[in-house]
């Protein structure tokens, strides 16, 4: 999610009506000058607001996007490493949902033969070999997987 699309939602949820539908600004907006709308949106006018990545958004354009970096050179290898590093979330997304799906499958297999709903020391083994893999956050995403699949405790 982009800064601009951050703030956006951000400045939509305060609630207050001149904040509202307007864009809050970002850090590389500062050196432009907001200039204040005379116009005062009415109910009857429809949203021109721009839907947010949670309702279907293409992935961003990294040669479009601001790097932050100074020279053209930078800021194209860092457009061509967004790309890579948007295909490996989704590559991760579509893993998660995989597993699971197959974690779902196992538990309710379990049950329908007579077994528990859990069987702790198997989570207890996915929470080591995240965390001693990836250290305390490994702990967590452990957790969030293992929640994915069997549903809060």
């Amino acid at each position: 999610m982009t800064a601009d699309v951050v703030s956006q939602e951000t400045a939509s949820q305060t609630g207050t009506p001149e904040e509202a539908g307007r864009p809050m600004p970002t850090p590389h907006d500062q050196t432009a000058k907001a200039q204040p709308s005379t116009a005062q949106p009415s109910a009857a006018q429809p949203s021109t607001a721009q839907p947010s990545a949670a309702e279907g958004v293409a992935a961003p354009d990294h040669a479009r996007q601001n790097t932050g970096a100074e020279v053209p050179l930078a800021a194209e290898e860092i457009g061509a490493m967004r790309v890579r590093i948007d295909e490996i979330d989704q590559a991760i997304i579509d893993l998660w949902l995989e597993r699971s799906r197959l974690s779902q499958q196992v538990g309710k297999t379990r049950m329908a033969s007579g077994g528990t709903r859990l069987v702790l020391s198997r989570e207890r083994e996915i929470v080591e070999r995240f965390r001693a893999a990836l250290g305390p956050d490994g702990t967590q995403v452990a957790l969030l997987l293992l929640r994915s699949g069997r549903g809060p405790l």
